[in-house]
C-alpha cells in the first residue's frame, strides 16, 4: 500500500444507503454547515415511467452527520405519510 493511501485513505466516504418507505426511496443527504450538519434528504419515486425527485432541507442542525441523516429519514417518512405522491 502506498504512503498516500495510508495517509489519506483509499476512497471517498461512502454515501448512506437509501431507505424504502411506501414505494419511495429516501437518500439521506445532510450537509456540513460550520461544525454542525444541516438535515437534508432526497426523496424519489417512479411515477408513470418518470423518476420524480424532491429535495428536502430543514433548519435542524446536528453535531454528527449520522444523527442528521437519521433525523432526515424520520422527517422524510413523515412527509411521505402526510403528502404521498402530492410531494412532487
Amino acid at each position: 500500500m502506498s504512503l498516500l493511501k495510508k495517509l489519506f485513505g483509499s476512497s471517498a466516504p461512502k454515501a448512506p444507503e437509501p431507505e424504502t418507505h411506501k414505494g419511495f426511496l429516501i437518500f439521506p443527504d445532510s450537509q456540513a454547515e460550520g461544525s454542525n450538519y444541516r438535515l437534508g434528504a432526497r426523496i424519489e419515486k417512479e411515477i408513470g415511467g418518470a423518476l420524480k425527485t424532491h429535495h428536502m432541507i430543514r433548519a435542524d442542525t446536528f453535531q454528527t452527520v449520522d444523527a442528521a441523516n437519521e433525523a432526515a429519514v424520520r422527517k422524510a417518512k413523515t412527509l411521505i405519510d402526510q403528502m404521498g405522491e402530492r410531494l412532487f
